[in-house]
Order: C-alpha cells, then sequence, then structure tokens
C-alpha cells in the first residue's frame, strides 16, 4: 500500500512536489525528496569509521511526478490549493510568505543556536553576546589565517558585550538558578580572554574546539534565566507524559554492511519547553525501552525514520490501555508563550508564522503522523537530512505540520550513513529525566 507524501524542495525556484511511495508503515506520512546534494563528513571520536563517504544519489521523477511538481509551483506563487490540501486547509491569503521573507537572510541552521533561541527567555544582554560568538563560524569560511581578523572583531564585540551587560545578565538569572549561573558567566569571562590569546597566536585550529566551549556556557546562563515550566499544558493532555524543560539522549546505532561506519553515538537534545508533548512521550518510551534494538525503517537521503514496531500495531501500545497511545500535533509559534495542538499552522491560516523549533538543522527530529489525522503520532519519529539553503525555514510544507521536538547536536552528519536495517542498539536519557512528568514507564508493570 502507498501513502502520499508531501515535499517542498527548493533550489533557485520554489516547488512541491507530491510523491507515491511504498512505506514501511502505510499510514504514516513524512517527507521525502530527491536531492543528491551531500553535507560534508564529519569526523568524531565517537563514532568507528574508515574514510566517510557520504553520497545521496538522486533518483529520476517520472513524468507524472515532474507535472505534478510543476502544477504544485504553479500553485505556490498563486495561493492555488496544492493536491495535498483538505477543504479546510486553506483561506484567501497565499501559501507561502512573501518572496522577500524567503531571501531576507542566511538560515541559522545550527542546532545549538536554534536550541538557544528557542528558550522562553528575554534578556537582550544575553543574545549580545552570543550573537558575535555563532558569527564566528562565518569568520572561520574564510581560508587560511585571514579568518582570524574577523574572528578577532567577533571576539572583541562579545566580550565588550559581555562587560557591559553583565548586571542586566545576572539579574536576569532565575533566583534558584543565581549561584550556577554567575560560575558559568565567569567561566565565559575566562574562556573569553583565552580566545583572544588563541587569536593572537594565530592558532586558527584550535579556536572552533574554543568557541563552542564559550557557547555551552552561553546556553548554560540562558537556561538559568528559565524560571520553573512557563505555561499549562492543555487539560486534555496533563495526564500525559510532560517533558517540562530539556532533555537529552544519547542514541547508539550499529551500522551493517558499511565498510566507512560500524557504530556511532548520536546525541539528540530534547525541547520540552517547546514540545512537552511529544518531547514527552518520546522520553517515556525511550525509559521503557521501546526503540532499544529496533531498525532503521526508511532512509532516503532526505529523511531517516523509525518507532514501527514489529505487528500490525503502528504505534507504542500502552499496557496499562491495551490501546495505542497517540499524541497531539504540537506547535509552538515564535513570539507565543504556549503550543497550538491539534491543527497545522496552514489550518489555522498562519501562513507567515515563524516556528520556535523550525526544520533549519540538519537532524531535525520531529514526530510522523497518519497522513489525515492531526493527532495521530505515537512512536514513529524522523530525521530530516535537510540542507536550509534548499529548503527555507517557514518556505516548505514542514514547518507548522509536523511537531519539532529536538535536534541532533553531535554526529548528524553520521545520520546520512545510515541505511534501512541499521539497527539501535540503544538510547539513553543522559541527561534531564528529572524534567520528566506522569511518567508511564514507572507503573509498566
Amino acid at each position: 500500500m502507498a501513502a502520499i507524501v508531501p515535499c517542498h524542495y527548493c533550489a533557485s525556484a520554489a516547488s512541491t512536489r507530491l510523491v507515491k511511495l511504498n512505506t514501511h508503515s502505510s499510514r504514516f506520512r513524512y517527507p521525502i525528496s530527491l536531492g543528491n546534494a551531500a553535507p560534508p563528513p564529519s569526523f568524531s571520536t565517537r563514532c568507528s569509521f574508515q574514510e566517510p563517504q557520504n553520497k545521496r544519489n538522486g533518483k529520476p521523477f517520472s513524468l507524472k511526478q515532474c507535472a505534478i511538481s510543476i502544477a504544485l509551483a504553479v500553485g505556490l506563487v498563486t495561493g492555488v490549493p496544492s493536491l495535498d490540501s483538505s477543504t479546510n486547509a486553506y483561506a484567501a491569503s497565499p501559501v507561502l510568505p512573501d518572496l522577500s521573507v524567503l531571501i531576507s537572510g542566511p538560515p541559522i541552521k545550527d542546532p545549538g543556536a536554534l536550541l538557544r533561541y528557542a528558550l522562553p527567555i528575554d534578556n537582550k544582554a544575553i543574545r549580545e553576546v552570543q550573537k558575535p560568538l555563532e558569527d564566528i563560524t562565518e569568520s572561520l569560511k574564510v581560508a587560511g589565517v585571514k579568518a582570524l581578523d574577523s574572528v578577532e572583531r567577533n571576539v572583541r564585540q562579545a566580550s565588550r558585550a559581555l562587560k557591559q551587560g553583565k548586571t542586566l545578565i545576572i539579574s536576569g538569572l532565575a533566583e534558584s538558578k543565581k549561584e550556577h549561573g554567575v560560575e558559568l558567566i565567569n567561566k565565559l569571562e575566562a574562556g573569553m580572554d583565552e580566545l583572544e590569546l588563541i587569536v593572537q597566536d594565530r592558532n586558527r585550529d584550535a579556536v572552533a574546539p574554543k568557541q563552542k566551549e564559550l557557547l555551552q556556557y552561553v546556553g548554560g546562563v540562558e537556561e538559568d534565566m528559565v524560571d520553573g515550566f512557563p505555561y499549562e499544558v492543555p487539560e486534555e493532555y496533563q495526564n500525559l507524559p510532560l517533558l517540562k524543560g530539556r532533555a537529552a539522549v544519547d542514541m547508539k546505532v550499529k551500522v551493517k554492511d558499511n565498510p566507512n561506519l560500524e557504530e556511532c553515538v548520536f546525541h539528540i537534545v530534547l525541547d520540552g519547553y517547546n514540545a512537552p508533548v511529544t518531547a514527552g512521550n518520546f522520553v517515556d518510551l525511550v525509559e521503557r525501552h521501546f526503540y532499544d534494538g529496533m531498525e532503521i525503517q526508511r532512509a532516503d537521503g532526505f529523511v531517516v525514520q523509525t518507532g514501527d514496531p514489529e505487528g500490525p500495531a503502528e504505534g507504542f501500545i500502552d499496557p496499562s490501555t491495551e490501546k495505542t497511545r497517540t499524541i497531539p500535533l504540537e506547535i509552538t509559534v515564535a513570539g507565543e508563550k504556549a503550543p497550538v495542538y491539534g491543527a497545522t499552522l496552514e489550518e489555522l491560516g498562519l501562513y507567515k508564522a515563524q516556528t520556535k523549533l523550525p526544520f533549519n538543522a540538519f537532524g531535525t527530529m520531529a514526530m510522523a503522523r497518519d497522513e489525515f489525522e492531526n493527532n495521530s503520532a505515537s512512536s514513529q519519529i524522523f530525521w530530516l537530512l535537510k540542507e536550509s539553503e534548499l529548503t527555507p525555514s517557514n518556505a516548505n510544507i514542514l514547518d507548522g505540520r509536523y511537531a519539532v521536538f529536538g535536534y541532533v547536536t553531535e554526529n548528524e552528519d553520521f545520520l546520512a550513513d545510515l541505511k534501512v536495517g541499521d539497527v539501535i542498539e540503544s538510547v539513553q536519557v543522559v541527561s534531564g529525566l528529572e524534567n520528566l512528568a506522569n511518567p508511564s514507564y514507572k507503573i509498566a508493570g
């Protein structure tokens, strides 16, 4: 049986492709792309490999698929509903933002930066420290030691912002976390001085590791500004497992028949501030060891997917009810304090709305769901192998339609090496388990 799978894949012109594909689980839909761009290889001590070569081979479109692509591209420009629309999915407004929005600037692709900006805080002083430190990544794209001149300006700007805004940053810390936050600020100050010396010594290779360390301090300070959980989850979902904060998991995958990669550990940060129900459901399943020993069930160069258990069930069967546990579609809009539930943003008429957790990063983690039912997600998850330049944030049919709840922050490039049949040896919560409310795994017996 086939599922209708939508995808927005942009290059020089926006287009949408609607393709019928045989799937592991016929009812669940997820994005698909026939792009063939490959991410740069990544090296990590947490992965076993030999001369990694990431290749994504594109497949030619059929005539029918090309015709559909053209029709949908026209629909995107004119506002005509796409072939995948429901009767109430579109309002009179255009489906996409103005073209000026699409090309307004380079997207934020770094998962760490996306997670920092997604925190429910409003402290301009710490953001003014964060931004120039993140800009070091762009500065390092310049060849040779010339890049260090730009890096030096970035460091000086961040250091000046920290000195001028230190009082405001400290005042923004939650009272219960102030001591820890001040400790991180002191480490950040010392680290900034160390980075300046690295630049003065013209040690280009040492810049990126120190930058990563400093941004971890910044992220820690920003998390220490969050005082408790910022809102109430709707009553109908309050008894579900809820992640009221952040958590992190390590997913160890055993790779088969790949001479370049034997096994890899993917570090994933889950965001319960913006997706408490979705992230809580996943953490609860992890603690039940639901994913341990499960195979990768889809790997097509655009997504990697798993989570469909053996047997007729397409999700997690709660032993206490003997029924499939489903969760609602959950999306937080930038500028709003709480998520919206049960509807896509286009169904709500929010065509230009920005999501707090966008499909921006390679390794964005989201829930698969039934094609025609928003509130049907259960256990099937996917990671997007996405190039942001080709699929701009909030200009595709993924943002606002699927519940993103985390990002792979370590070894994400190796997701492209996974294949159907590779085995998830284990998924373990390594931090933040204390933020899980209503843990059903504790009463599983």
